[in-house]
């Protein structure tokens, strides 16, 4: 009998949902501090000296107020969207979110253009005074890339316009995924009408027949959308290709690596790294074919269970476990998942008209988080549930710094969450009740390395080509196509039996326009939080307040210099990244023992 509700609680942030009337109030009164502080801004100037740099504080704190209550609101209308992708009037909330974004990102321009106009010597003082002292990493950021950035007003335009010329393209994205109602014959339980994530769900049924009608399902609804999805793909790169052109920035991935603060050395040592542990993941998928009775897995095959009977865990025994293995590596942790999933924060709820895939979104006026997904009672959603938890987590631990350092990257972000993941796969793992059930959930654990090693870095492939042919004019739906086939070729070394030409049409991550490249940040948080996890183990208990110390500066610090300082490693060299894959060797060893 379940205990944990498994729909979360929004009320206590706003009472009444898409039609809650302190919402309203709440965006009323945020669009007119926005308004006023964006009159301040304009109307002031950068102080030349420390004595006439009082009144600039205050703005650097109103700054930081409406940055909160803005995510606060955005936080809000993305869970209302995602759980109900027919619910119109959370569309149109979120809209206006938008727009108050792109007012206060004129707000930033101007606090920024300020920023990199005060003099050395002044920017010194401030920066060792009691205020700002904590915070030196952040603004030092914002006057680096200010200096990089068109005059003010140019930025400013680009925000405004951004709202109906890129961000809108995205948002049509997600307006015609949650339209698509795609039906489904299922041997089992005959004619269905799906959404997509529940499609989704189905092509890593245990049942190959089932995976190959939802594939074929799935290759159907999204052939339809494939002249809209290229449109759309093609105007997002446009647009931001043409703000970079304006900047004389010719790198595509200059934005996305300082995003994620990291250099392109650290991401070059990665991927060659894990190109030279590839051979030994094609092990992997070459025993998982065997064991599953075909020359090569096509690629419906490869998340898929090796057994039909896949142990199904109810949500309320996912939750007790995780609960249990966090509290092992650390009480704290256990605890705050105890609260989370004991007080709603969590929408899990297998239902149709709820967006694909899974989040984790912080609240920090509330200083709460929102987990979603869709269970199904799967090993894989008891790992996605850790997943969140670990970004929730992370968040948890931050709440009481400077809020301008709590603005980590998504690259880090990921480090937590792959972390807290690995804690309850290989605890799975070395509770398994039978050898059969030990490789089912090791294969589990093993599909994350495939993930991350394969799929991504085609994903990075694609989206690193495309970037490039784009620059020369709209790319053609049969040239997305040749160049996602080339990518997952050269990605899976061609070891798969077919591939999925189309998938940039149904991967949501290449329409989001808050971050560039929504790939590689993915594999490098699997890969640090892998090289922490396997620190943790050597440590043993100890090193769970230094997992928490590490997770509190990720807003402070490159990624470079967060390795150094916790970990004592240089991620632009190989070593650090090797000992990483080595973590992975051994799963696949252990995999293809227990396979004989």
């Amino acid at each position: 009998m379940s205990t944990l509700n498994q729909t979360w609680d929004l009320d206590v942030f706003f009472t009444g949902g898409s039609n809650s009337s302190a919402f309203n109030d709440f965006l009323a009164i945020l669009e007119k501090d926005t308004q006023d502080f964006y009159a301040v801004l304009s109307s002031s100037s950068a102080p030349l000296t420390l004595e006439a740099s009082s009144d600039w504080l205050k703005n650097l704190n109103t700054y930081q107020d409406l940055a909160k209550r803005l995510v606060e609101a955005s936080a809000f209308t993305s869970c209302l969207r995602a759980q109900n992708m027919q619910d119109k009037q959370a569309d149109l909330l979120g809209n206006t979110v938008q727009s108050l974004f792109a007012t206060f990102k004129s707000c930033e321009t101007l606090l920024d253009t300020q920023i990199a106009a005060i003099p050395e010597a002044t920017w010194e003082a401030l920066l060792k005074t009691d205020e700002l002292k904590d915070v030196q990493f952040p603004l030092n950021e914002k006057r680096h890339k200010a200096k990089e950035l068109l005059p003010a007003d140019q930025e400013q335009l680009i925000n405004v316009l951004s709202v109906d010329g890129y961000h809108a393209w995205g948002d049509l994205y997600d307006t015609i995924v949650g339209e698509m109602e795609i039906p489904f014959d299922h041997p089992k339980k005959g004619q269905q009408t799906l959404s997509v994530g529940q499609l989704a769900n189905l092509m890593n049924d245990g049942d190959r027949s089932v995976r190959q009608k939802a594939f074929a399902a799935w290759e159907e609804a999204w052939q339809k959308q494939s002249e809209f999805a290229a449109s759309a793909l093609n105007h997002l790169a446009g647009f931001r290709l043409g703000v970079y052109k304006q900047r004389n920035w010719d790198d595509i991935l200059k934005e996305p690596l300082e995003y994620n603060r990291m250099s392109g050395k650290t991401l070059e040592a990665m991927w060659k790294t894990i190109t030279r542990f590839k051979p030994q993941v094609v092990k992997y998928l070459q025993r998982k074919a065997e064991l599953l009775g075909l020359e090569k897995l096509d690629w419906h095959d490869v998340e898929a269970p090796l057994s039909s009977e896949d142990k199904e865990v109810s949500y309320d025994e996912a939750a007790a476990f995780i609960e249990k293995n966090f509290n092992q590596f650390n009480p704290a942790m256990g605890a705050f998942a105890k609260h989370a999933l004991e007080h709603r924060w969590v929408e899990a709820e297998d239902r149709s008209g709820k967006r694909p895939g899974g989040f984790c979104t912080s609240f920090p006026l509330t200083q709460q988080s929102r987990i979603f997904m869709t269970y199904g009672g799967s090993a894989s959603n008891v790992s996605t549930l850790a997943h969140e938890l670990g970004h929730a987590y992370h968040q948890h631990v931050m709440n009481d710094i400077p809020y301008l350092n709590q603005d980590y990257a998504m690259n880090v972000a990921e480090t937590a969450s792959t972390f807290a993941e690995l804690i309850v796969s290989d605890a799975s793992i070395k509770a398994a009740e039978s050898k059969e059930e030990q490789v089912a959930l090791l294969e589990d654990k093993l599909q994350r390395a495939v993930a991350f090693f394969m799929n991504i870095h085609a994903r990075f492939l694609f989206e690193t080509r495309f970037y490039e042919e784009r620059k020369n004019g709209i790319v053609s739906v049969d040239r997305l196509n040749e160049l996602m086939l080339e990518a997952q070729k050269e990605a899976y070394c061609e070891e798969l039996g077919s591939y999925h030409p189309s998938f940039w049409e149904s991967k949501l991550h290449f329409y989001i326009t808050g971050v560039p490249f929504y790939n590689f940040p993915y594999t490098f948080g699997y890969m640090f939080s892998t090289g922490i996890y396997a620190r943790a183990l050597e440590e043993g208990p100890t090193f769970a307040d230094k997992y928490d110390a590490l997770l509190r500066d990720t807003g402070a610090m490159t990624v470079e210099e967060l390795a150094l300082k916790h970990l004592g490693v240089n991620l632009e060299q190989d070593i650090f990244w090797e000992e990483a894959c080595e973590q992975i060797v051994k799963d696949v060893d252990q995999f293809l023992e227990l396979t004989k």
